[in-house]
């Protein structure tokens, strides 16, 4: 038997609670894991909440991401005793996820731990910090270099924004993060932001074209912001989106595109190819510091998942939420 938090769905209303699973109800697949530590993103709140249809069968249990142990392997690419790392392709929501104290995974969407890194540190990054890398990639493989001029991150104090902002740091960037939250911006540039603006000054219906500024944007928001983001582009720039915080809504000209050339480039966490993801997470155990993991996040126990979900929500939560599978260990 194995603890989990399972959503279901009753007369339409949604309703999360810790469950005691047999292993046998486990989804049959190749890998099963011994999780040691998952967490709560964005996506993972809005299904505990019920806020969102992101959840496509009940009962299920949550979580886009988790690290761990093979216990059981029918794949020759892994066996028991190695330690995985897992992010998307469904897990948490159409295939019961992380949050849960046990997992049966395909191969296919797993990835090793690198070396260099524990599973609680995998979870720290997660799939957050994995977005922020990928985004990174994107830039550097347009060109986009630490000398082409300032790189904007929106939703900043976000999981991904925080991984952004150190990332590009470490690379030699000069980042402008954007908050609603500018109590938080000596946080913000003790990662490694050169400056914080307000976010109001780019969430308002903005001109199709605007002053050039940016040489690069790594976007977690969406809707008004990025299409600020992309009319205040330098020619030849690049904008990454990845998160839609704000909206869905992409209320924008083309006018940065034909008369600026600028690129919009969609970073997709979920469907990744595993090369695509091997290298994300090799860049970011090769970038890393020890250092960088100690303000970056929250722990919290499986109980208490359901509560800090909805502080999430609220804009309560800075950074990543860690959730320990094995607080006694």
């Amino acid at each position: 038997m194995f603890k989990a938090l399972q959503v279901t769905n009753i007369d339409g209303k949604t309703c999360a609670s810790i469950s005691l699973i047999d292993e046998e109800e486990l989804p049959k697949s190749e890998v099963t894991i011994e999780v040691h530590y998952s967490t709560i993103n964005y996506k993972d709140a809005l299904a505990i909440k019920g806020a969102a249809p992101i959840l496509r069968f009940f009962p299920m249990v949550p979580g886009i991401d988790l690290s761990g142990v093979v216990t059981h392997s029918e794949s020759s690419e892994f066996s028991k005793g190695d330690w995985v790392v897992l992010n998307g392709f469904g897990v948490g929501e159409k295939h019961w996820g992380g949050l849960s104290e046990k997992a049966c995974l395909q191969s296919d969407w797993l990835i090793p731990l690198p070396k260099s890194l524990t599973a609680k540190q995998s979870m720290v990054i997660g799939t957050a910090g994995y977005t922020a890398m990928l985004s990174v990639l994107a830039l550097e493989k347009q060109n986009v270099m630490p000398n082409s001029g300032d790189i904007l991150v929106t939703g900043a104090n976000g999981g991904v924004g925080n991984f952004a902002i150190i990332l590009l740091n470490r690379l030699g960037y000069k980042v402008v993060a954007s908050t609603g939250r500018l109590e938080e911006a000596n946080h913000l540039k003790a990662l490694g932001a050169t400056e914080v603006i307000d976010r109001q000054s780019l969430s308002e219906p903005g001109k199709p074209l605007q002053k050039e500024r940016w040489a690069g944007v790594i976007d977690c928001v969406g809707s008004h912001t990025l299409a600020n983001a992309c009319a205040s582009t330098q020619y030849g720039g690049v904008v990454t989106a990845c998160g839609l915080a704000q909206g869905m809504d992409f209320t924008a000209s083309v006018a940065p595109f034909i008369l600026r050339g600028v690129k919009l480039i969609g970073i997709d966490s979920v469907m990744r190819p595993k090369q695509d993801r091997i290298e994300a997470w090799q860049r970011l155990s090769d970038l890393l510091q020890e250092k960088d993991f100690e303000s970056l996040y929250t722990e919290v126990t499986l109980e208490e998942v359901e509560e800090t979900a909805y502080k999430l929500l609220d804009g309560k939560v800075r950074g990543r939420v860690l959730v320990n599978m094995k607080p006694d260990q």
